[in-house]
């Protein structure tokens, strides 16, 4: 599946989510409905998956992004009033140390979903 098409059905499955729950409920609870969408769309989904991060040869810390769809898209939920430097940095780690090249911050804070693509 190309990533722009992946990138859209994660949207979009996000878009029912929040029309579902509506905006004022804990992150969590977003990124478990939006686990339960991807699901029924067939999607392969890791939620909590553990990489491992180097420094000159040695393990310092691991690193857990919310989900990554597909082996493709490395996705983050948010309930934030808005996007800052540093959700932005934290998604090109997640890129830096997974290896791949697209993620999306979903915002669930609003009424409209705020949607971020990042491409590393």
């Amino acid at each position: 599946m190309i990533e722009d098409e992946l990138t859209e059905k994660i949207i979009g499955a996000a878009h029912r989510v929040l029309y579902a729950l509506k905006p004022g409920l804990d992150e969590k609870l977003y990124e478990r409905a939006l686990l339960v969408e991807l699901n029924k769309l067939g999607l392969a989904v890791q939620s909590q998956r553990k990489f491992k991060v180097h420094y000159d040869g040695e393990c310092i810390g691991m690193l857990v992004p919310d989900m990554i769809v597909e082996e493709t898209v490395v996705v983050d939920p948010k309930v934030v009033s808005a996007y800052n430097e540093t959700h932005m940095a934290q998604m090109l780690g997640y890129l830096n140390i997974t290896g791949l090249r697209t993620a999306l911050l979903l915002n669930f804070k609003h009424a409209k979903l705020g949607i971020k693509r990042i491409r590393n």
